[in-house]
């Protein structure tokens, strides 16, 4: 498990920055597969989702092991895991990429919501996934799934190493979720990563208003001389940024 602390002033920045600029700093990085594919917002939020891995794992579920009586029990990883959660982190689990059945329900999610936790994340599926839209905490999923997790996963342990959607996540990473959807920052680059990513975005943004006003990407995108700089400089001073 990382020692990593996110910091305010990290978090605050990758507040402001969206995934596909996180994705590009990760990519100079070498790092390729931090997207986490196929897994979407069940609702649009005004804010990034920002925090720091918790994890829980799922294997399939074997029938004898997994009636309705387990959930009695309050060491259950799946329960426990709901009441492990720091504040200000993410639950993220892994359901296999098996959506047949719910990954959690809007009961479980209105609890992390209560708890402070930034946001919960799972390769499967939520039930009561209208409910959840409306909730105020960001939650990602691949598509909606009415049966009861004990249907077919276990859970088996919590913050553990894990594979979400095939993305290697281990506790203390970084996620960003935006409306696009998550990418998982290894947490020993999240300051970098950050300071990169708000100076990208400035510059985007820059490239933005020049593109809409007629200019050609050539030269501007990626800037291969010192004008384009010069008129960035210009900008930032302009804009505050």
């Amino acid at each position: 498990m990382s020692n990593f602390v996110l910091s305010s002033e990290t978090r605050n920045k990758l507040m402001g920055v969206a995934t596909p600029t996180i994705a590009t700093a990760l990519f100079k990085r070498g790092l390729r597969n931090q997207f986490i594919q196929d897994v979407r917002p069940l609702s649009p939020k005004k804010a990034n989702m920002v925090g720091q891995a918790f994890t829980l794992r799922y294997i399939p579920a074997r029938e004898d092991l997994n009636t309705i009586d387990v959930f009695r029990n309050p060491e259950h990883p799946q329960r426990a895991a709901v009441e492990a959660c720091p504040p200000g982190a993410v639950l993220v689990m892994d359901s296999r990429k098996d959506a047949r059945a719910a990954s959690a329900g809007s009961i479980l999610i209105s609890r992390l919501q209560v708890r402070g936790v930034a946001g919960v994340v799972t390769d499967g599926g939520f039930r009561d996934s209208p409910e959840i839209a409306n909730l105020d905490i960001p939650a990602y999923h691949h598509r909606p799934s009415a049966p009861t997790n004990l249907t077919l996963h276990q859970a088996i342990e919590m913050n553990v190493p894990i594979g979400c959607a095939d993305v290697a996540v281990f506790p203390g990473d970084v996620l960003v979720g935006d409306n696009e959807g998550v990418i998982v920052i290894p947490a020993h680059l999240a300051d970098e990563i950050a300071d990169e990513a708000v100076e990208m975005t400035a510059y985007e943004d820059f490239v933005t208003e020049e593109v809409l006003s007629g200019a050609t990407i050539i030269g501007l995108y990626p800037a291969t001389s010192d004008a384009p700089k010069i008129k960035f400089a210009e900008w930032r001073k302009k804009n505050g940024r």
